[in-house]
């Protein structure tokens, strides 16, 4: 048994979710957040699947201990949302922080209040400036983004750059990016990278500029929903329907579509119709990060890879974790950013007055007198 003293223990669990092989705490961080005067403990093989073996973290100074006692610490750093078997393994007053789901149907957000535990949504922190180095949902996008492209270039039947040969020259790929927040943009630098022509499209008319700086061309249908949080808003049905049939005549023309628009807490927003993606040349493909949402394409089939009329539409789930090693590095970042706000000289003292905490917590254990009283009536 690992030796507990007053230090704050944070623990390191293993994830055991389907294709989830990131950690959420790499070895280096580890070692800074013990040097800061915190312990930290790992589940072992908590960082197998990411290619970090136990020898790492024990050589950073955290032990290595069994599964239920890394799920007993003060703290529990995790990256996907919790099963009901992990919850139930949290010690009452302890607090989780890691990707939640909290606007899903089925998220464990009541579960771990009635299991007296405070828990931190990383999806959940807010979008502002002296957040950044928090945003998880960020730099998972970045890594999302880039290895899109990188899967639609494996899937494409055509070259992305411009080829010239003694045989002739070969044009570079076309390439469209639905949809110009994080992954969006870092797909459209991947892919100016590789050769191809890309082009981003946004409802935001304010990003066309942030397109531009990536080397890519606009695409203006002369629609514009901003929203809140970085966010495009839903679209009314008059605004839906002229989107629709300008991106279905634009979209055909493509090599290659890359969806990438999401609405918190609905549906992803239909961009690319079965008659677009029919509509585009034998050989095309269309990549949608949205599948987890439902999908922006009409033929998208969540996690599937399915061929329509010679097209091929790419559904990939939860891209990230196909990187886990970088990964888990920009997602470590964004969790000891956070620690250190709720930690104050060693210990944990959230401060809820201040926005980045308070909109962060999606789950509020009760004092202890509080939660007898009321179950006392």
């Amino acid at each position: 048994m690992t030796d507990r003293s007053d230090r704050l223990i944070v623990g390191v669990v293993a994830e055991t979710g389907a294709g989830e092989t990131r950690v959420a705490l790499v070895p280096a961080a580890a070692a800074r957040l013990i040097a800061s005067g915190m312990q930290v403990v790992v589940e072992r093989g908590a960082g197998q699947a990411s290619l970090i073996g136990d020898d790492q973290y024990l050589a950073a100074g955290a032990p290595v201990v069994d599964r239920a006692e890394a799920w007993r610490s003060k703290v529990v750093v995790k990256v996907a949302p919790p099963s009901e078997g992990e919850v139930a393994q949290l010690a009452a007053g302890s607090t989780l922080i890691g990707f939640l789901s909290p606007r899903s149907a089925d998220n464990r957000i009541a579960a771990l209040e009635a299991a007296g535990v405070t828990a931190f949504a990383m999806e959940a922190i807010p979008r502002i400036s002296r957040a950044q180095t928090m945003d998880a949902l960020s730099s998972q996008a970045n890594v999302a983004g880039y290895k899109a492209v990188v899967l639609a270039a494996s899937l494409c039947t055509r070259f992305f750059p411009m080829l010239t040969t003694a045989a002739g020259t070969v044009r570079p790929a076309r390439l469209l990016v639905l949809g110009v927040g994080v992954a969006g943009l870092q797909a459209l630098a991947t892919a100016k990278r590789l050769g191809a022509r890309a082009t981003g499209y946004d409802v935001r008319p304010e990003v066309a500029d942030q397109v531009r700086s990536v080397g890519a061309q606009w695409l203006d249908l002369g629609i514009a929903a901003e929203g809140e949080g970085g966010y495009a808003r839903a679209l009314d049905d008059a605004e839906r329907e002229a989107q629709q049939k300008a991106l279905e005549t634009a979209i055909m023309g493509f090599d290659v579509v890359i969806t990438t628009a999401l609405v918190p807490g609905r549906a992803a927003p239909r961009l690319v119709t079965a008659a677009a993606a029919r509509g585009m040349k034998p050989g095309s493909v269309i990549v949608d990060l949205a599948g987890e949402s439902g999908g922006n394409c009409e033929l998208t089939e969540p996690g599937e890879t399915v061929r329509r009329d010679g097209v091929i539409i790419a559904s990939p789930l939860n891209l990230p974790a196909t990187m886990p090693e970088h990964a888990s590095e920009l997602y470590t970042k964004n969790v000891t950013s956070l620690l250190e706000l709720l930690i104050t000289d060693g210990a944990l003292d959230p401060d809820f007055s201040d926005q980045i905490v308070a909109e962060s917590c999606v789950a509020r254990a009760r004092p202890m007198a509080e939660a007898a009283s009321e179950g006392a009536r």
